[in-house]
Formats: C-alpha cells, sequence, structure tokens
C-alpha cells in the first residue's frame, strides 16, 4: 500500500493513463486550479492524493493565486542574521551539511533549512539549482510557509507536521512546477515543539523513493545531536526569587580565527585575544592565576601581567553589554558562569562513542591562528584525540569522510586504515589506492601494499 505522504511510483513514472508526461500533470493543475470551487472527485480521478487537493483548498480559501504567488524576501540581512543566531538548528549545520549537503549537491539538488515559520534561513547544495531556484524566489529570507505560496514541501510539511513530498505541478504556484522536493519537520527532543523544516529541492531525483527515508534518517540524527548537546549543556543554577535563570552559553572556537559566544541574548563575535582568554578559562574552570593565564597567552613578554590585566577590563566591558550574564572572577581569574565550548562538545561525543556526529561537529582546529601556548595547548589535544580516536573505533565510513578533511588529506596512516577496513571488492577502494600511491609519490610516506 502507497503511502499518502510520498509521490507513488504510479505518479512518479507517470500513469499511463492519465500523467503520461509533465504536461498532463501541468494540464491537470491548469483544469482543476482554473475550477476553484470544483476540487472533489474529478480531481481524485485525475491522480492527485488527497493531500495536495487539501493543501490547494487551503491555498485556495486563502486567496492565493496560482499564477502569481511566490515568497518575496521578507526579512532583511541582518533580520536573517538575527533569526539564525537564535535558532537552535544553528548548533547542527556541520551536521546537515555532513548527512545531506555533500550528497544533494553529487546529485544536483539543494538543502534549504527553515525556521517553524517556514522562514529560509540556510541553503545550500548544487550551485546551478540554487541559481534555477532564484527564479521562484527560493532564497534566503523569503517566506514558503504554506499560507504564503501555497502547496510546497516546506510549507505543508510545516503544516502538517509531518515529512512529505511534493512533485512538480502539484504545487500550487505554477513558478514551482519545473521543481520536486522532499520536506521533514524537525522537533526539539526536549519539548517537542517545532523548530523548522529540512528540504531538498531539485529535479525528480528529490522525490525518488528513497529520498523521504534519507531526510527523515537525517532529521532524526539531527534530533539526537540536539539531545546530546542538552545534556552536554552546563547544569543552570537553581531558579533565583525574581524567576532569573542563567542561560547557558556556547563558545565557539572551531575553525575560526575569531570565535564567537552564543548566549540568551544572542550570538557576538569576539576579537581573537578575547577568545583566548575565554577559551582558557573556560578550559581551566577552576581557575588561573594571572601569571599562569598570562603565561598560557604568551610567552616571556615584558608586561604580561600587566597587559593581561588591562586586556581582561577591556574584555568585561564587552561582556557587559552583550553578554551581561556572564562575569568573569579574580584571584584566581575564573568563569563565575560555566559556558560550553564546542571543542569541549566534541571530546564529549568522541568519548561516547559518536563518531559520526564528531566528525561533524569538527569545522577545523580551535582558533587556527593563535599562537598562545595555552590555545596551541588545547588545539594539539582535539586534533590528536579526535585522530586517534577515529583511527582505533570509527567504522569505515566516517574514517572516509575523516580522510576527506584538510588535515587528514594526505595523512597516510589515516589512508592505510580506510585499505584495510573496506572490503577486498569495494568499488571505493581504487579511490584510496590512488590516494596512497599519490602521497607516496609527493610525500614519500606511504605503501600501496
Amino acid at each position: 500500500m502507497s503511502s499518502p505522504w510520498t509521490v507513488t511510483p504510479a505518479v512518479s513514472t507517470v500513469r499511463a493513463s492519465t500523467l503520461r508526461s509533465f504536461a498532463a500533470q501541468e494540464r491537470l493543475h491548469e483544469a482543476t486550479i482554473g475550477d476553484r470551487s470544483n476540487l472533489g472527485a474529478d480531481a481524485m480521478q485525475g491522480g492527485m492524493r488527497a493531500l495536495v487537493r487539501e493543501s490547494w483548498q487551503r491555498s485556495i480559501s486563502l486567496r492565493l493565486d496560482p499564477l502569481t504567488a511566490q515568497a518575496d524576501p521578507t526579512l532583511s540581512s541582518d533580520e536573517v542574521a538575527r533569526l539564525r543566531a537564535r535558532n537552535p538548528l544553528a548548533g547542527v549545520l556541520p551536521v546537515i551539511n555532513t548527512l545531506l549537503v555533500r550528497h544533494a549537491t553529487e546529485f544536483g539538488l539543494i538543502v534549504a533549512v527553515a525556521d517553524e515559520a517556514g522562514r529560509l534561513l540556510w541553503i545550500d547544495g548544487d550551485s546551478a539549482v540554487r541559481t534555477s531556484a532564484e527564479e521562484m524566489r527560493f532564497v534566503v529570507g523569503a517566506d514558503w510557509s504554506e499560507a504564503r505560496v501555497g502547496t510546497s514541501a516546506p510549507g505543508t510539511a510545516l503544516k502538517l507536521d509531518h515529512g512529505i513530498q511534493i512533485q512538480r505541478a502539484e504545487h500550487f504556484s505554477q513558478l514551482a512546477h519545473q521543481f520536486s522536493c522532499t520536506a521533514v519537520p524537525i522537533h526539539d527532543p526536549v519539548t517537542g515543539a517545532v523548530l523548522g523544516v529540512i528540504d531538498i529541492t531539485g529535479g525528480d531525483q528529490a522525490v525518488a523513493p528513497q529520498t523521504l527515508p534519507l531526510v527523515e534518517a537525517a532529521v532524526a540524527a539531527l534530533e539526537a545531536e540536539l539531545r546530546i548537546q542538552s545534556l552536554s549543556a552546563p547544569r543552570r543554577p537553581a531558579p533565583r526569587p525574581s524567576g532569573f535563570t542563567a542561560p547557558g552559553m556556547l563558545l565557539s572556537v572551531l575553525g575560526t580565527e575569531n570565535g564567537s559566544l552564543r548566549g540568551h541574548s544572542g550570538s557576538a563575535p569576539l576579537s581573537p585575544r578575547h577568545a583566548e582568554i575565554l577559551l582558557l578559562l573556560a578550559w581551566h574552570r577552576q581557575g588561573l592565576s594571572a601569571e599562569r593565564l598570562a603565561a598560557a597567552l604568551s610567552e616571556d613578554q615584558p608586561h604580561a601581567v600587566e597587559n593581561l590585566r588591562a586586556e581582561l577590563v577591556r574584555l568585561r566591558r564587552v561582556l557587559a553589554v552583550d553578554h551581561p550574564r556572564l562575569r568573569i572572577g579574580s584571584r584566581p581569574y575564573r568563569l563565575e558562569t560555566d559556558i560550553d565550548t564546542d571543542a569541549g562538545r566534541l571530546l564529549a561525543l568522541l568519548r561516547r562513542g559518536a563518531h559520526r556526529m564528531a566528525l561533524a561537529a569538527y569545522r577545523g582546529p580551535v582558533l587556527p591562528g593563535s599562537v598562545a601556548p595555552g590555545v596551541v595547548e588545547i588545539r594539539t589535544e582535539v586534533t590528536r584525540r579526535l585522530r586517534e580516536t577515529l583511527l582505533s573505533d570509527a567504522s569505515v565510513e566516517v574514517l572516509l569522510d575523516y580522510a576527506a578533511t584538510d588535515e587528514a588529506a594526505w595523512d597516510s596512516e589515516v589512508w592505510r586504515a580506510c585499505r584495510e577496513l573496506l572490503p577486498a571488492r569495494s568499488p571505493q577502494r581504487a579511490a584510496v589506492l590512488a590516494r596512497l600511491v599519490r602521497i607516496e609519490q609527493e610525500v614519500g610516506t606511504a605503501s600501496v601494499r
């Protein structure tokens, strides 16, 4: 029995009697929409799925015009930035990239992430499809809710709170008829609230039978990651009499020169020096004396402690404006409100054996431009732990993804491990052997025997 949520094989392969071509779908759309008062048995006999017919009825009741309905961008760049900073899905974008974007790009598809209101916040994937989709206003900042554009995968998935597929002329808006799409809502694993929707858009490959299960599996992984993040976040203190509670805060330092700090009031970039100080204090939760913190920031520089104290004055002023609930104590210097770090979360994932999630969370080395001795030590620890854990325990699929990163691209030991783990007849084995040959030729440290 076919699912009402998917494009059934009879529709996706074009039913001989009624849907012999894309033109037939267009004629069905024109005939049914043309007589907007009659969306009943005739539409069903013409091959229309019930959920599409019901969505069209809602669209018509909203007085949307199928010939002109489009999602003009309604958000400014500043508004998009604020929505991104507040949306919990920002913290799982690396997982989305690993599980969906890389594969979607290979098949000429794009991946979009919208918030709970249907506003597109992130779009990535095939560049040609992205350019083409811009013609129907499928762009960051646009509202793709059903109330705005009628039937579409992201908007209708949010309306029904269920994963669905919409193919070509099943879209209410004629501007979207060259595209097909699959979308699945994502929920807060703690409260159950809808956080947004993940959408795959492109040609008919976007509604292939395996696409909806793929996106549903990715959403399950995203919700698991969100749950892990909620569990690994610092425990909040008991509420004060006023009801005030300090929010969890996240310091992002992986793959970024400056770092950023995200809290209840949003996300704010940091200067390189302030990012170094906060990282060191977050890593050494017991606190550091002025001398030890100064030494961790710079080796044998005159007036290091005096310079540190002046920098801390500036940092406290910045925090008072952007994150007033985060305070730095003295003697020793310490964070009076705990903050988490993306580097610390990565190590926690490795300890739990969540290798794929850990790799997806790894955006690059810790503050790669920093030469502060204490930061270099943390950077070395994180990259070493990631490499050693994946080499010893990860599946071959995860190890292959790690081998494709900049850090492991020339690591012969990693590529040899991939070779050993791959089955003898694996189609990926030839590419691994070719990579080992190239490493041997250019670096001279690999063996392909």
